[in-house]
C-alpha cells in the first residue's frame, strides 16, 4: 500500500477519467427539466384533485382536461429526448445475428425509416390540429384551446424525426473505422 502523499504521478491524469463535460443548457438537460416539471404539476394537480374529491367532496375543477394536456404534452415531448439518446424500444431477434460491419448501416436506414414514419405522423397531427383550430376546438370545461397543443405536439414529432435521422448518421460519421 502506497502512502497518501506519493511522489510517483498517476498512470493517467485525472481530466482524462472524468466525463466530458456539457452545456448545462444542452438540449437533453433542457427536454429533462421541462418534462420533469410538467410531470411535477401533474403528479400535484392529481394528489390535489384526489383530496378534493375523497376528503371535502370537491374536485379540481377542469382536472381531467388539465390531466390530459399535461400528458399529451409530456409524451411528444419526451419524443426528441428519446430520439436524441437514440434510445427508441427495440426487437433484435433477427439483427444481433448480423454481422457487426453491417450494423452502422442498419441503424442508418431504420433511422432513415423512422424518421419519415414520423414525419407522416407529425403531418397528420398538423393537419388535425389546423382542422380543430379551425373550427375554434376547446376544453369543455376550462375552454382551453387544443390547436395550440396539437401544433406543439405536431413541431415535437418533426424534431424526433430529424433526431432519428441525424443521429445515426452522426455516430456513424463520428465512430472509427475498424
Amino acid at each position: 500500500m502506497k502512502p497518501a502523499s506519493s511522489i510517483h504521478a498517476p498512470e493517467a491524469p485525472a481530466a482524462e477519467m472524468l466525463p466530458e463535460r456539457r452545456s448545462v443548457f444542452d438540449l437533453r438537460t433542457v427536454l429533462a427539466i421541462l418534462g420533469g416539471v410538467m410531470l411535477t404539476v401533474l403528479m400535484g394537480l392529481t394528489v390535489v384533485d384526489v383530496i378534493g374529491r375523497y376528503v371535502f367532496n370537491a374536485p379540481l375543477k377542469g382536472a381531467s382536461e388539465m390531466t390530459e394536456l399535461l400528458l399529451a404534452a409530456i409524451i411528444f415531448m419526451g419524443l426528441p429526448a428519446v430520439s436524441l439518446a437514440d434510445q427508441h424500444v427495440t426487437v433484435d431477434l433477427v439483427t444481433d445475428k448480423l454481422p457487426n460491419w453491417i450494423q452502422p448501416a442498419r441503424k442508418v436506414l431504420i433511422g432513415l425509416f423512422s424518421a419519415a414514419i414520423l414525419v407522416l405522423v407529425g403531418w397528420r397531427i398538423w393537419v388535425y390540429a389546423a382542422q380543430i383550430g379551425g373550427y375554434g376546438g376547446s376544453t369543455t370545461t376550462l375552454h382551453i384551446p387544443l390547436a395550440p397543443v396539437g401544433y406543439f405536439c405536431a413541431a415535437c414529432t418533426f424534431v424526433g424525426a430529424f433526431l432519428s435521422l441525424v443521429v445515426p448518421v452522426w455516430h456513424l460519421v463520428r465512430s472509427p473505422k475498424d
